[in-house]
């Protein structure tokens, strides 16, 4: 396997994360699973080491490190716990990026310093109960009064909810005008009119919490407005972009998790004499196994890149996103195979990937979206 050309200060990183992943937070995962915990003592943890804002500037009070070491970190994390991994995809990717892409100095300098530093979660609102890969079909409202805006609607699935305290809220503020008529907000927790709805109790990633979140005339000084008015929907095209990458390397984590625990059984395991891993069957499992997390972690390593250098990378974020999910679900199938009917036992991770891996097919654009987004940047349509 080749080293996928890391500098020197990546390789370092992605060491200092690894150690932590397996040491602290992998013995705490079946618990954060099966308890449906959100893993506070290991994301404060994280944030003391920096880890909330790695690809924040220092300016800003971040670790002023690059996408491709954010990138290295959700895999190393997510190899260890899926549910801590997508806690920390949204709260960079979702939230902190689009206050440093689009904000104003003023809301950059308020704002993020205290995300990247971990004091303060954060949080991204887009999807409606009317409106989840047709996001321009949103109807939380947002009219002027006054010197503030004042929001109302509600959005659904949304991550770090009840722990978050700075949330980016798209909502539209005029309407007729298509994707032009949506703004993206800056909405604090305890602003008047805002709520926590329930939570939902899901398949998998049990541990990230995931809830409703509710605007009831809630009040959004004109301040809190990201970007210009009538911009949000652009600004959530690019977020979502950055997302995908970070959404596939989670996939990595888990594919890669699934991966080791189905070869470290294979070679434990015995049947008719010898261990399973030396059964024509197994191997040709495994080798396919293999492949596809390799040829995941490519995808998305190039797609981080591409980011990094400023170059296009629309169609290779969806490709790396697209083909990473898929594998970690295909991936954590086959490691329950292996395991045969221990994999189907809680008492062994396997199930959990699996579990785990099948959000990443859904959330930051389904399946069915990342191919229709690779056909059209093929065919050259926009």
């Amino acid at each position: 396997m080749i080293d996928l050309e890391l500098s020197e200060e990546q390789a370092l990183f992605r060491e200092t994360v690894r150690d932590f992943a397996r040491d602290v937070i992998a013995p705490l995962a079946p618990r954060t699973d099966e308890e449906s915990r959100f893993p506070r003592e290991v994301i404060d943890d994280m944030a003391r080491l920096g880890f909330l804002g790695i690809p924040i500037p220092e300016e800003y009070g971040g670790a002023g490190g690059d996408v491709m070491s954010f990138v290295l970190a959700m895999e190393e994390i997510a190899w260890a716990c899926g549910s801590t991994a997508l806690t920390l995809a949204a709260h960079t990717s979702l939230a902190s990026l689009p206050i440093l892409a689009f904000g104003t100095e003023e809301q950059k300098r308020r704002f993020l310093p205290d995300l990247a530093g971990g004091r303060t979660l954060g949080a991204f609102g887009l999807t409606e109960s009317h409106s989840g890969s047709d996001a321009a079909g949103m109807r939380t409202q947002a009219r002027r009064a006054g010197g503030d805006w004042v929001l109302n609607g509600s959005k659904m699935y949304i991550t770090n909810a009840s722990h978050a305290g700075v949330f980016i809220v798209a909502a539209r503020t005029s309407e007729g005008a298509g994707t032009r008529g949506i703004s993206a907000f800056i909405v604090e927790r305890d602003f008047r009119g805002f709520s926590v709805g329930k939570k939902e109790d899901k398949l998998g990633l049990r541990g990230s919490d995931t809830c409703e979140v509710l605007f009831n005339d809630c009040r959004v000084p004109a301040s809190h407005l990201l970007g210009d008015e009538g911009e949000g929907f652009r600004h959530f095209k690019h977020t979502l972009i950055g997302g995908r990458i970070g959404i596939g390397a989670m996939a990595v984590g888990i594919a890669q998790a699934a991966l080791d625990r189905a070869v470290e059984y294979a070679r434990e395991r015995k049947a008719f004499g010898r261990p399973i891993a030396e059964l024509g069957a197994i191997e040709e499992k495994v080798a396919d196994m293999a492949m596809g997390v390799h040829a995941s972690r490519l995808l998305v390593h190039d797609a981080a890149r591409r980011r990094l250098e400023g170059r296009p990378h629309t169609l290779e974020a969806s490709m790396a996103k697209l083909f990473a999910s898929e594998t970690a679900v295909r991936v954590a199938r086959e490691a329950i195979q292996v395991l045969g009917a221990n994999g189907y036992s809680r008492e062994h991770p396997v199930e959990r990937f699996f579990r785990d891996a099948k959000l990443l097919e859904i959330g930051e654009g389904t399946s069915e979206i990342q191919r229709i987004i690779i056909a059209r940047e093929t065919f050259g349509r926009r």
